[in-house]
């Protein structure tokens, strides 16, 4: 391993040699001066689970085209008791696209603009859970949290508004003014997709028949571009550590993590992960795991949690198989001293456009 590139991750935690190729090789791009491997790390078309510090240059592939794609979890404030999952499932069945939805608090954009207010494909979703263990009381309190009331986690991103900023900067590096440039379009993103995610929580509660009241709890995103002191830290599906408490989901049919990052951490680049990765291609899902389900178990998860999409290619792709081990990847960053856990969540209803 070259002395810019450190990779945290433990023995038992699967590694694709494509994806440590691909990280290596950032490490030779101008004015790298580190670049960090997460737990979650897999390939992509750049990889996917890393932060990269540079000196003077900025690369916007690294980022790609989602720009501030990350996570928003809300409070409901909707009482766990008062939810009917089965009612709740099938008004979600019933619409094939949020974008036909009006939302019930109209912001000041019109909504086809750019795909507002809609999540996406892939590994984006709409998730509502509850509080499953708490592990830190006091943490737990200064957050504000109740185990009494349903959640909602959404992953989603900046959608054809970050499309249209990557369209615009194709070489493979920027500083000075062009680099500024770059980074003043991208803030706007990040606001965008902060934006777009509150419009999705706000039209899935209004269509399911509760005036919008969500609470935001945390909000931290996974794909930008950070400066501090005097330094460039790129991170692509990684979060900060500087920033609070932070989600870290594994896949629809496991938990997720609500952490606390503590000291900083140099060594990785002050981030941690975001999820538990992807371990299997897209290509691979189906054909490895079509005979273990049917058209109704690939709509269930091991909580009695149901999940709503229309895409029955999209279920496969995401199953929970294709995921590494969430309790895997949260285990290596407490043992590295990068975080404590303050409670889990279990899914309830997941929703995929």
């Amino acid at each position: 391993m070259d002395t810019k590139t450190t990779i945290i991750t433990g023995e038992k935690n699967w590694l694709e040699y494509t994806a440590i190729t691909q990280l290596k090789a950032l490490a030779n791009l101008d004015g790298v001066v580190k670049v960090v491997g997460l737990p979650d790390l897999h390939a992509g078309k750049t990889p996917v689970g890393l932060a990269l510090v540079t000196e003077s240059k900025i690369y916007p592939h690294i980022i790609g085209n989602d720009i501030g794609c990350g996570m928003s979890f809300y409070s409901t404030e909707i009482a766990a008791r008062k939810m009917k999952l089965d009612k709740w499932v099938m008004r979600l069945n019933n619409i094939r696209e949020l974008a036909d939805l009006e939302t019930a608090n109209p912001y000041d954009e019109p909504s086809p603009i750019y795909d507002l207010g809609t999540i996406g494909s892939g590994n984006h979703f709409a998730e509502f859970q509850l509080i499953d263990e708490i592990f830190d009381n006091k943490e737990f309190a200064v957050l504000n949290l109740d185990e009494n009331m349903v959640y909602l986690l959404i992953h989603s991103g900046s959608r054809g508004y970050g499309h249209s900023i990557i369209s615009d900067f194709r070489e493979i590096g920027y500083e000075g003014e062009s680099a500024q440039a770059y980074l003043a379009k991208h803030d706007d993103a990040l606001k965008w997709a902060k934006r777009n995610r509150d419009i999705v929580a706000d039209k899935l509660l209004d269509h399911l028949g509760y005036i919008p009241n969500n609470r935001k709890v945390i909000e931290c995103s996974h794909n930008f571009v950070e400066q501090q002191n005097g330094l460039f830290i790129h991170r692509k599906g990684a979060v900060s550590t500087e920033k609070g408490p932070v989600v870290i989901p594994g896949s629809r049919g496991s938990l997720t993590y609500i952490v606390k990052p503590l000291a900083s951490a140099e060594h990785t680049a002050c981030s941690v992960s975001h999820g538990a990765g992807r371990k299997w291609a897209r290509s691979l899902c189906k054909s490895r795991i079509r005979d273990k389900y049917d058209k109704d178990t690939i709509r269930r998860n091991k909580y009695k949690g149901r999940v709503v999409c229309h895409d029955t290619n999209l279920l496969f792709e995401e199953a929970p198989e294709a995921y590494k081990n969430i309790e895997t990847v949260i285990q290596i960053l407490l043992s590295q001293g990068l975080i404590k856990v303050i409670a889990t969540l279990k899914p309830l209803l997941t929703y995929k456009g």
